[in-house]
């Protein structure tokens, strides 16, 4: 998340949580872990106050003041424990330090050994947050409420406002960035959005996508509490209803605005994927509607029907996203289902040329049914596709039936010997003979069929399997340990060098069979303390011979005969 923020310049802070269970150091072995992934410098806004083992507080370096927890409550404000005297001004150096690096007045109040001004440093924070020049980073439980407050005054105080982020968004004249949609409950269809602008009410005129729409009610939330409002301020968080055509990452804009955009975000790449099938089949159609809003709630999540396995498929970050998603999915909509790994498309070809003849011949009193045809069948390089044509001379098959010939190719081409669909092959009709009365569309089409089928099992056929093109990002000197990993599922290790833009990172790319990326997220995290990830994409088809080819056509043939 770092990384994205920085690549779109979006201005942010770190909270640490749970800091009620942090050991002693905790907090800058974590800012010492998150530095090289952040390509800004983390600035710590506060250290822990300790009783024993436990965090009772913090002092704020910026404010040099120091602050008790008190659960359900704002922080009180202490003094400054003498056990913390000593850290407090080297931590509190570092981060005037830090600021100093781009505010000359600044670095030169502490080369003279001054101290600045709190209003100063102040200032020199939320403008170089807002530049995206530092990362504050704060302390807190969202468990207790520790910190939160103080959380929620900075973004307060310190962000940026609301004119700056619609001039970053390029949304002078927009009205609301929606961030998220929500689906269900007896409000029905929310859009959740930051207001832009100068603010927004009940029934304003906008602009979604290039179409007209009105703004339907308008909702302040807080957990699970609303209130209902008649309009918001710019800069508010709001929920509004009745915008149909709104969507995660929408920019609406005002009545005869240009500003109106879907804004395009780089959502992280989809690495797990599941095939599902319903419990009760009556559940088919709720389990089509409640995918559907699930995707549109979650842009990270995906989900297909996919034609060469005719598998419903569930794709989304990582397993632990799938999790959360199918929990979600029994516990909103009520939907049961079944998961297993999603099938391979593995495809077939051909080594050999091969000409066969095709008759399909049958009389049964009245009008029968007559269509011969002779192909000469061979294969193609990988990747050429299909490719029919005909040589057809004296007219021994009509023209009109060239169409049926190819169409019954194809049917054929579905399944091949081995049992998958076939590839790569070229077709040409070279012969064959008709009736001119029992010749038929449908009776060519069969005698294609016929034909190709017998033509492929002469033919050589050999499997292919899909390989993907994998880059892997991984922390510095965890590198060969991932491309061990990828070789260990059959891998080719393209290459292993730094990362090109993260400091401490290395990246390695790779030609991994698809069969070898399920369960690759989990073993990569787990090689890397969790901070290992990886984008796939198709790359070409690949022959798969020996036991694993016999093993695929195997498992093929019983799942055909089941």
């Amino acid at each position: 998340m770092l990384r994205q923020l920085d690549e779109l310049g979006l201005p942010h802070v770190v909270f640490v949580n749970k800091i009620e269970t942090a050991r002693a150091g905790a907090v800058r072995e974590l800012i010492a872990e998150l530095q090289p992934i952040s390509g800004e410098p983390l600035a710590l806004r506060q250290i822990p106050i300790r009783d024993g083992e436990d965090v009772t507080g913090y002092v704020d370096l910026a404010l040099e003041r120091a602050y008790r927890y008190r659960p359900g409550k704002e922080s009180e404000r202490v003094d400054i424990p003498d056990d913390l005297a000593v850290r407090e001004r080297e931590d509190r150096t570092h981060l005037l330090e830090t600021l100093a690096d781009f505010d000359d007045d600044l670095l030169e109040a502490l080369l003279m050994d001054e101290s600045p001004e709190t209003a100063t440093v102040m200032a020199d924070l939320a403008a170089d947050t807002a530049d995206t020049k530092v990362v504050p980073v704060l302390l807190g439980s969202a468990l207790t409420g520790g910190g939160v407050h103080r959380l929620l005054k900075l973004l307060r105080h310190e962000a940026p406002a609301p004119d700056l982020a619609a001039m970053r968004i390029g949304a002078d004249n927009g009205a609301l960035h929606v961030f998220k949609i929500a689906n269900g409950g007896a409000m029905g269809r929310l859009a959740l959005g930051r207001v832009l602008g100068d603010g927004l009410n009940e029934g304003d005129e906008l602009v979604v996508g290039g179409e007209p729409a009105r703004t339907g009610s308008i909702f302040f939330m807080q957990g699970d509490k609303t209130a209902k409002q008649s309009s918001a301020a710019p800069g508010d968080i709001i929920a509004v209803a009745k915008v149909e055509a709104a969507r995660c990452g929408a920019l609406l804009g005002r009545k005869d605005s240009s500003d109106s955009s879907e804004l395009l975000v780089e959502y992280p790449a989809r690495n797990a994927a599941v095939a599902i099938t319903t419990r009760d089949r009556k559940d088919d159609v709720k389990l089509s509607t409640a995918l559907h809003r699930l995707c549109e709630e979650d842009p990270a999540l995906e989900w297909t029907q996919d034609n060469a396995t005719h598998e419903t498929l569930l794709k989304g970050v990582n397993d632990d996203h799938l999790q959360v998603v199918l929990g979600r999915l029994e516990r909103r909509y009520g939907v049961s289902v079944d998961t297993q790994p999603p099938r391979i498309a593995y495809r077939e070809s051909i080594r050999k040329e091969v000409t066969q003849r095709g008759r399909h011949k049958k009389q049964s009193g009245g009008h029968g049914q007559y269509g011969d045809v002779i192909i000469d069948v061979r294969p193609l390089e990988r990747g050429a596709g299909f490719v029919f044509d005909e040589k057809i001379s004296g007219g021994v098959v009509p023209k009109q039936w060239f169409p049926a010939v190819e169409m019954g190719v194809r049917d054929a081409m579905e399944k091949g010997p081995l049992g998958f669909p076939v590839v790569d092959v070229a077709v040409t009709l070279t012969d064959g003979s008709y009736h001119s009365v029992d010749s038929s569309e449908l009776a060519f089409r069969l005698a294609g069929r016929l034909a190709m089928s017998e033509a492929l099992a002469e033919a050589a056929p050999y499997l292919l399997e899909p390989v993907c093109k994998v880059v892997v990002d991984t922390p510095a000197g965890t590198g060969s340990k991932a491309g061990s990993v990828l070789s260990s599922r059959r891998g080719q290790i393209l290459s292993l060098a730094p990362h090109p833009t993260w400091g401490r990172w290395e990246r390695v790319e790779a030609l991994l069979p698809e069969a070898g990326l399920q369960g690759l997220d989990a073993e990569l995290r787990s090689m890397s303390q969790g901070l290992a990830s990886f984008a796939a994409e198709f790359d070409h088809l690949a022959e798969l011979s020996g036991r694993l080819a016999d093993d695929v056509v195997k498992a093929q043939a019983e799942l055909a005969a089941a």
